[in-house]
């Protein structure tokens, strides 16, 4: 079938970019959000986030009449669910939203419609969107029922690009496709090859869901073993930045470089979904999580004892009048995505028992979340020139090319400065 209509559902991150690459391709594309400033933003050709030349995308298919937002479902031919997959209490999947966009559709489908499910999820994730359908439309068949000739068919088709080349990555990564029947395989398939120049790898919807799971536990786990031996280093009085370079040049060792935390929608949250499953044999997955979870209170105590020692250096000075500059909000270097950002988390955290001035840097957002306490969003010349104690949690191009930060002492939990972390 050739799939002429598409609706995406959620434009955020993913979603949006996904809808305009499909537009590029000469589909009629209906965006769908219930963030209602979201949908006019976009449907005056702009966008409501951050990423490389998408606006410009964006605009050719709004202008075309190809691409355009709304609040509510409309008919169309294939559905790409692409909304978040949170956690709640006890790192348990909350799969909230995708039942709210599975009820939202299913009073548009017809026979013969695509359904795909792009959102990160839980293993079996997909098979339960198909039964809130079928909750919904008992006048249609599904995968689940009827196999290989339901009226409906159902895929799961994770993302797996980088923020910052999503508009390429989208192109020309290759893509998973799990469906639920191999017809449903095919049908998405089909779909993702209109855009996409990878290869389309078919599978069952379980293991494409445990696909993207493992691709980014695997990234979680190796960033845990850097982020441990940067503690480990601490203690014992060694460069890690030296270390792991040195340690790189075995050609079976490819060290990765330890940071404040880790954050994002996929690499902070995917392992916990393998956890939930299957807890007791998830050991080395959730290890690795609970290290990387812990590393923002590690270097929260880092900040707090330079601040002691300041104080012991200066003292004519009282805490109250000591000013910190942190460096970096975002999960990772120049985007303005805060999911799940290590360092929101880190400010946080020191600003509740602070009783100094904070100041944020961080060139990508207009406003501080509004959990920051009393933190300061302030201009990079302002913070060095006025901070006593300088703070890089993010490796920003504009951190990295300032001369400005060449200058001062730094706390440098990125190694985006010197490449050595002075936080003893």
């Amino acid at each position: 079938m050739s799939y002429e209509t598409v609706s995406v559902i959620g434009l955020g991150y993913i979603g949006l970019p996904t809808a305009a690459v499909l537009a590029s391709r000469r589909k009629t594309v209906i965006g769908v959000d219930i963030n209602v400033k979201a949908v006019e933003t976009i449907n005056r050709g702009e966008i409501h986030i951050v990423e490389p030349d998408l606006d410009m995308v964006v605009r050719a298919a709004v202008t075309q009449g190809l691409l355009r937002a709304t609040t509510t479902p409309e008919p169309a031919d294939a559905f790409l669910i692409a909304v978040p997959t949170p956690f709640v209490d006890g790192h348990q999947p909350d799969l909230r939203y995708i039942r709210e966009a599975s009820f939202a559709i299913a009073p548009v489908l017809k026979k013969g419609d695509l359904v795909i499910l792009e959102s990160t999820s839980p293993v079996g994730a997909t098979e339960e969107m198909a039964e809130w359908l079928q909750e919904k439309r008992p006048d249609l068949t599904f995968p689940q029922t009827h196999g290989e000739n339901s009226d409906i068919r159902v895929a799961h088709c994770p993302e797996r690009v980088l923020p910052g080349h999503v508009l390429k990555e989208l192109v020309a990564n290759d893509r998973v496709i799990g469906g639920m029947t191999r017809r449903c395989s095919d049908a998405a398939a089909e779909l993702y090859k209109t855009f996409v120049e990878g290869e389309c790898i078919i599978t069952n919807a379980r293991t494409a869901e445990m696909c993207k799971l493992t691709e980014n536990s695997f990234r979680d786990v190796n960033i845990a073993f850097a982020n441990e031996l940067s503690i480990i280093c601490d203690r014992l009085g060694i460069d890690v930045w030296e270390l792991i370079r040195l340690a790189n040049h075995h050609p079976r060792v490819n060290i990765l470089q330890p940071g404040p935390g880790v954050g994002g929608h996929c690499i902070a949250v995917d392992p916990w979904f393998i956890v939930a499953k299957t807890p007791d044999e998830a050991r080395l997955i959730r290890t690795a999580r609970e290290v990387n979870d812990g590393k923002p209170e590690w270097v929260v105590e880092k900040i707090r004892h330079a601040v002691s020692e300041f104080l012991l250096s200066n003292p004519d000075r009282t805490a109250a009048s000591v000013k910190v500059a942190c460096f970096g909000l975002s999960f990772k270097p120049d985007i303005d995505d805060l999911r799940e950002s290590p360092s929101i988390e880190i400010v946080k955290r020191f600003c509740a028992d602070f009783g100094g001035h904070v100041l944020v840097v961080e060139p990508h957002v207009d406003s501080l979340p509004t959990n920051l306490g009393t933190a300061q969003l302030s201009a990079l010349e302002e913070a060095v020139s006025s901070a006593d104690i300088h703070v890089v949690l993010v490796g920003h191009k504009a951190f990295k090319t300032s001369q400005l930060l060449r200058g001062v002492s730094t706390l440098d939990f990125s190694g985006a400065i010197a490449g050595v972390m002075k936080a003893g």
